[in-house]
């Protein structure tokens, strides 16, 4: 498995760089999770977008979809050099709304997934986790073999993190805050982040979903102290990471 990441921002776009987006590649599949602002643009430097075999959303947030309407476009639009005849487009149904937008005639279908069974797509499995947000969302483990990646997607930190990214080989998560923030909060600190990763033994922790204003040293020098002996990375444009 190989997945980069197109866009690591949480909220809004910055300086030329997207909001949250990876394509992930195995086996000649390509598969694009989450779709955010500037995510289409940055997914044709590596494909064509009409190359696609998949995509999985882990919620509604406009900072994770805010590209899926023109990528819909994109396959309405040049029918004729598309993968397959329509674009799957898997999401949860917890807001029926957002679901039934994932549907396009003639260009993409939604498909409704769930967290008590899992999602074969290929031969990657994706099994889900409801998080603890604003609106239903869902942190995904994808595993082919015994090789594995969990993204938290957008979550307040809470226990069952641990036992669902235990000993992956690559745990991505939602870092938009330093360690000292204090209050509610929806999503995770540096602190949380890599504490996550040591309680989980997980091989491999990326920083993403991070805050525009603060500087990402920081935030990959807090999370890497928090998770002591597990290497810690910050997500960028263009990383690659193959599991």
């Amino acid at each position: 498995m190989l997945i980069t990441v197109l866009g690591y921002y949480g909220g809004y776009p910055y300086q030329g760089k997207g909001t949250s987006g990876y394509l992930l590649q195995d086996d000649g599949k390509n598969i694009l999770i989450d779709c955010g602002s500037g995510v289409l643009n940055e997914l044709s430097n590596y494909i064509d977008p009409l190359q696609l075999d998949a995509v999985v959303l882990s919620h509604y947030h406009h900072d994770h979809t805010a590209d899926l309407g023109v990528l819909q476009y994109n396959w309405q639009l040049d029918p004729t050099n598309r993968k397959h005849d329509l674009l799957p487009i898997y999401g949860h149904t917890q807001d029926f709304v957002n679901f039934a937008q994932l549907t396009m005639d003639g260009v993409s279908q939604g498909i409704a997934y769930n967290d008590y069974e899992p999602t074969q797509i290929g031969d990657l499995q994706f099994e889900f986790l409801r998080t603890i947000h604003p609106v239903p969302a869902y942190a995904m483990k994808i595993t082919k073999e015994d090789k594995s990646i969990v993204y938290t997607s957008d979550t307040a930190y809470f226990d069952g993190l641990v036992d669902f990214a235990k000993g992956s080989d690559l745990l991505i998560t939602d870092t938009n805050f330093t360690e000292d923030k204090t209050g509610k909060i929806w999503h995770m600190t540096t602190k949380q982040s890599g504490e996550l990763a040591q309680k989980a033994r997980v091989k491999r922790l990326m920083i993403s979903h991070l805050p525009q204003k603060i500087d990402i040293e920081r935030m990959l020098k807090e999370s890497q102290n928090y998770a002591q002996d597990v290497p810690t990375i910050n997500a960028f444009t263009g990383l690659e990471v193959k599991i």
